[in-house]
């Protein structure tokens, strides 16, 4: 795998110069939308709705949760452009349910054969988010409950949220939202294809000129050529914007550590970060770089305990 990493990268580079050069829309922030969720999202690109089996999977996509196979924790921390107003954190708690269930397929040809047997729990994966965005004069609070489940080579998942939009002086809106995820290893440990649709209920916010949550459709693949890297691509779509296209990969030279890239078109925002796994502690942060506005740093730590909870 070593003597094909130049290969892999001049292809992946020459993807993203492509990609760049196509963008034409300009920076825009995410407001009330999906957003990141965890520094390994954001350190590629967000092209995150593809990846299974982390505690941040309740807000990338939540199908993901399916393949959790121990109890997780995890802190997120997002400070965009150096402003205080436009800080974000949240906190996720997964915990897969019943009896390990081993999976049934087999790797694919040629793949690296998993360190251990791959299971998911019978029952499914529960998660609980609590996230909150801005300062003094505008904030948003989201409480969020997920579940994934998975079942042969596929998974599917569902979230609802209670987002409050605050604004000082002018009080505070709550409304609920539905999001639903799926994903399916289209060829087991090597290609794996993920969607989500947030916002279904394309929720009104606001009567006055029928302001609405952005209702979001993301779309994308997963593609693992080698035991130590992982390419991604992905498709995001708000209904009443130009369509996101995103690219991230991510390169593992030791097992406990990361390196990632990513580029995102429509914010005109390239980035990149590493990993840490230490023990049961994983630590990951990033670095985003948009032209007119700057940097944003991502940093999140996440932890597992114990095993699935045999009910």
């Amino acid at each position: 795998m070593q003597h094909c990493l130049p290969r892999y990268i001049l292809i992946f580079g020459f993807g993203l110069l492509l990609a760049g050069g196509l963008s034409v829309a300009p920076a825009r922030a995410q407001g009330n939308g999906p957003g990141v969720r965890g520094a390994r999202a954001a350190a590629l690109g967000n092209a995150s709705v593809a990846l299974p089996g982390e505690v941040w999977s309740v807000g990338n996509n939540v199908a993901g949760l399916g393949e959790m196979q121990q109890p997780t924790v995890g802190f997120y921390a997002e400070n965009r452009y150096f402003s205080p107003a436009l800080n974000v954190g949240a906190l996720a708690v997964a915990l897969p349910l019943g009896v390990a269930r081993p999976a049934t397929a087999a790797p694919a040809e040629g793949a690296a054969p998993p360190p251990a047997a791959r299971t998911w729990a019978r029952h499914g994966v529960v998660a609980l988010e609590v996230q909150r965005f801005g300062g003094a004069l505008y904030n948003e609070t989201r409480v969020g409950a997920g579940y994934g489940y998975r079942f042969g080579q596929i998974s599917l998942g569902g979230r609802v949220d209670v987002l409050q939009v605050s604004i000082e002086g002018l009080g505070s809106r709550r409304v609920l939202l539905g999001t639903l995820g799926g994903q399916i290893e289209v060829i087991p440990q090597r290609l794996s294809f993920g969607a989500s649709l947030y916002n279904l209920s394309q929720t009104r916010l606001a009567s006055y000129q029928d302001e609405r949550v952005p209702t979001v459709l993301r779309a994308g693949l997963a593609y693992r050529p080698g035991a130590q890297m992982l390419l991604l691509v992905e498709t995001e779509k708000d209904v009443e914007r130009a369509a996101n296209f995103k690219a991230g990969l991510e390169y593992r030279p030791v097992p406990a550590l990361t390196a990632r890239l990513g580029l995102a078109t429509a914010t005109e925002q390239a980035s990149a970060g590493l990993g840490l796994a230490a023990g049961a502690f994983q630590i990951d942060y990033a670095a985003a770089y948009q032209q007119a506005l700057g940097f944003s740093q991502h940093l999140s730590v996440s932890r597992k305990w114990g095993g699935i909870i045999k009910n």
